[in-house]
């Protein structure tokens, strides 16, 4: 890659070089900025970087659904072989998970085609995960070995058409039957089919089935059971009902389909029992007592793989807009005074709002992902660790995997449009990522739903307190818990409440990029909106109303809480990150770009801060000001600013960047 144009200079002096892996050359600062966001891991993605096999990195656009599937496929068992694929699902019973290598390994696979990287996710953190983290040794030493070699190809069969989001109300049944001591597993209705799921359609001959257990007539919640599919020559077993979803939005390459299941048997130690199950005697034994402890305590291990698709969420938004602020360091558009040749399209202001900012938030989402591994590592990776860092884990996990997608989906729209009618081009790759990632935002939780976790674990201890509540006892509990007690669990870092006390008094005297100021804002937004929904939902409890229609009212309020607390963790994240860094020319532009960050998210909300007398109407206009100032001063930076988030030039694979 050249680095001697003017429109690629980082400074006003000649950037100098450092090789990066393999053959790709970075500029010295960018080299820097790559280290500071990678963070502890930075040692890791390095060498994952260099030994990662780019090569057949993205798949055609032009292939169709089969040709997609058996791509994806290849490519999927190529990189298993070379070490990129089930890292993090232990091969024997005794070999214990890596929580760390599998995020990691993730994150990597989601530098190229997003197909090959949810297959990964559907084998090896779904399947592979259900089988690691809810069986029991039999099941680890039976059936790991050939998941992890990719002998045995498994779905993860939770959804239903009937239930998405309700798992708990899943219609699927898995019923004891004591003279031969088996389970049947059964679809009752047409709602319980199992639905999207991924390796259904073609490849799978396993699936890991959620469903209803029930032993003796009694129905003991949730549980997970691994049901047989298909025989050695892909066809259908007696009582499986496979179908196909066909072509999808996006994500052709993975074979999304249907189950149905007609009194399927299988043997009593197919049940993956590590928290619940029948003994020899066919009675119901577990270790946990109550059913909604057992069954979040079920979900709960499965957590990794929202961590994982946030984190990949990220990555592709980072693709997206490493190839717009390239192409808009060599696109010339408009003479002007000066520039006869043209104006570079970053060097208008409108356009570095485009992309500024959106890079400002993509290395704050970093920083926070890296904070979110740590936690995953902290609670999965074989430390002690308490019941309130694994509800910490989920509340987080929850929050980051919304935040991360629907960013994902808004940037790369927007990089697609930075890059004119070039980035309708499948050949430049933003079209197929778009339509790749719009999907992120569904799976693993939707968003919406998984905002509505964050709202209510703030509130309160929510294994405890709503786990066995109904709307109604959701709206009589908050009443009784909300208070100043409830407004602790806002604390997004103890760093963050420092500098926000430093301005209580006086915020409107420090100026818009201090650091003090933004620590305040984020703060009050989060405890005012938590507290007056608290009090909201205090006055729903005393109503004699439609105690749905009280709860379903506050909606919105729910959403913007978790927003808030999200966005105040963020910040807390990036500032702890600073504080890694050594004085220099990387502390300074991590500085603004943490002020861009801080001061976007603010002027996004500016609204609420103005409703509620937290800034006036001047200062919001100066903030407006301030932000195409920061974009000012960190446009001679860009080269390094994408080099930093960490996509070689030459995996983006965009034919707008050929020279």
């Amino acid at each position: 890659m050249t680095l001697t144009h003017p429109e690629r200079s980082t400074t006003a002096s000649a950037p100098t070089t450092t090789d990066g892996p393999g053959t790709e050359r970075l500029t010295t600062l960018g080299a820097q900025l790559r280290t500071a966001l990678d963070g502890d891991f930075a040692e890791d993605r390095a060498r994952m970087r260099a030994t990662f096999p780019a090569e057949d990195l993205l798949r055609d656009p032009e292939l169709d659904v089969e040709a997609s599937r058996e791509w994806t496929l290849n490519r999927l068992l190529s990189l298993n072989g070379q070490g990129f694929g089930s890292a993090g699902v232990p091969t024997t019973a005794n070999a214990g998970s890596d929580p760390r290598g599998a995020v990691l390994t993730f994150e990597m696979l989601s530098h190229g085609d997003l197909s090959v990287t949810i297959k990964s996710g559907v084998q090896f953190g779904l399947f592979g995960g259900a089988v690691t983290n809810l069986g029991t040794e039999w099941h680890h030493e039976t059936f790991l070995p050939d998941i992890t070699s990719m002998k045995l190809l498994g779905g993860f069969a939770m959804t239903e058409l009937g239930h998405g989001s309700d798992v708990a109300s899943l219609e699927t049944t898995i019923t004891y039957l004591p003279d031969s001591e088996e389970f049947e597993v059964h679809s009752p209705t047409p709602g319980a089919t199992k639905a999207y799921i991924g390796n259904a359609a073609k490849d799978g001959t396993m699936a890991a089935v959620f469903g209803q257990l029930v032993v003796g007539g009694r129905s003991h919640g949730v549980h997970v059971v691994l049901v047989p599919l298909r025989d050695d020559d892909g066809n259908d077993l007696p009582g499986i009902n496979t179908g196909d979803h066909g072509h999808k939005g996006g994500l052709l390459g993975v074979d999304n389909g249907t189950i149905r299941f007609d009194h399927v048997r299988v043997p009593r130690r197919m049940l993956l029992n590590r928290y619940g199950g029948v003994d020899e005697s066919g009675t119901y034994v577990s270790p946990i007592d109550n059913q909604n402890r057992r069954f979040f305590t079920m979900l709960g291990t499965l957590v990794r793989g929202r961590v994982c698709v946030g984190g990949g969420g990220g990555i592709a938004a980072r693709r997206g807009l490493s190839i717009a602020t390239r192409h808009a360091l060599r696109r010339r558009q408009f003479p002007a005074a000066g520039r006869p040749d043209g104006v570079l399209l970053l060097d208008y202001l409108v356009h570095q709002k485009r992309l500024l900012p959106r890079i400002a938030r993509s290395y704050a989402l970093g920083f926070a992902q890296n904070l979110l591994i740590e936690a995953l590592v902290h609670v999965q990776g074989g430390d002690e660790s308490t019941e309130e860092d694994q509800r910490s884990l989920e509340t987080h996990a929850a929050g980051l995997k919304a935040v991360q997608t629907w960013f994902a989906n808004e940037s790369i729209q927007e990089a697609r449009e930075a890059c004119g009618g070039a980035g309708y081009m499948s050949e430049n790759q933003l079209v197929e990522m778009r339509r790749d990632v719009d999907i992120f935002a569904t799976f693993e939780g939707d968003n919406t739903v998984l905002m509505q976790l964050v709202t209510k674990s703030l509130l309160t201890d929510y294994r405890k307190e709503w786990g066995e509540l109904d709307r109604t006892g959701v709206v009589q509990a908050t009443a009784r818990v909300a208070g100043e007690s409830v407004l602790e669990a806002t604390s997004a870092g103890i760093m963050l409440g420092r500098l926000a006390d430093a301005v209580r008094r006086r915020p409107e005297e420090t100026t818009l990029v201090d650091r003090r100021w933004h620590a305040l804002m984020f703060e009050q937004r989060t405890r005012h909106s938590l507290e007056s929904l608290a009090m909201r939902m205090r006055a729903a409890a005393k109503s004699k109303g439609d105690e749905f229609e009280s709860f379903n009212a506050l909606g919105d309020h729910v959403q913007f809480v978790a927003r808030a607390y999200m966005e105040e963790w963020i910040l807390s994240a990036f500032v702890d990150a600073l504080e890694t860094v050594e004085p220099g020319e990387s502390r300074d532009v991590l500085e603004r770009v943490c002020s861009l960050y801080a001061l976007q998210s603010i002027h996004d909300t500016r609204a609420w801060f103005m409703e509620h007398n937290r800034i006036s109407s001047g200062r919001s206009k100066a903030i407006g000001a301030q932000i195409n100032e920061l974009c000012r001063e960190l446009r001679p930076h860009a080269l390094p600013l994408v080099e930093g988030m960490g996509i070689p030039e030459g995996w983006l694979g965009a034919a707008l960047l050929d020279d």
